[in-house]
């Protein structure tokens, strides 16, 4: 499986979002999913924001690799899943192929209405940054127990 997390400059929430599931998924056995972020409007090869990769730190999340990439239909084509931060994001998805495997990121997780969406912290101080993080540290708790229940053989019937 492979999943594809979008923002739009591929700088802040996506990549947190990324290292964070991967860590959590890694936490519940599950190290077979790939994971990576792209940017509606990303300017190739730019790093983490600055407040993403201290906030990052301050978890144990190092984003230090990170290089900023492109949504591309390539990228949309190759996933299994992709969740956009935003409506616009999950549009962007849909209109490079994605269908029914866009989702915006708080959905999945259960949430409706302005809660859904991932606030784009760019721009502001580290309390935004963190209090992004603490959003998506909730809503990727419910994902990564979603995709592990949802991917769970039925149990055998018994005899």
């Amino acid at each position: 499986m492979r999943i594809l997390f979008v923002c739009t400059g591929n700088v802040c929430r996506s990549p947190l979002a990324a290292a964070m599931l991967q860590r959590k998924l890694r936490e519940r056995g599950r190290e077979d999913i790939a994971i990576v972020s792209a940017g509606a409007a990303a300017a190739e090869g730019e790093p983490a924001s600055e407040g993403s990769y201290v906030v990052g730190l301050e978890h144990g999340v190092d984003l230090s690799g990170h290089s900023a990439r492109m949504l591309t239909r390539e990228e949309v084509e190759a996933a299994d899943l992709i969740f956009g931060m935003s409506e616009h994001h999950v549009r962007r998805a849909a209109e490079l192929g994605a269908g029914q495997r866009a989702w915006l990121l708080g959905r999945y997780a259960g949430l409706t209405g302005q809660e859904a969406t991932v606030e784009d912290p760019f721009g502001g101080d580290l309390r935004q940054y963190r209090t992004t993080y603490d959003q998506l540290d909730s809503l990727l708790d419910s994902v990564a127990d979603r995709l592990v229940d949802e991917s769970r053989e039925p149990a055998e019937p018994e005899p």
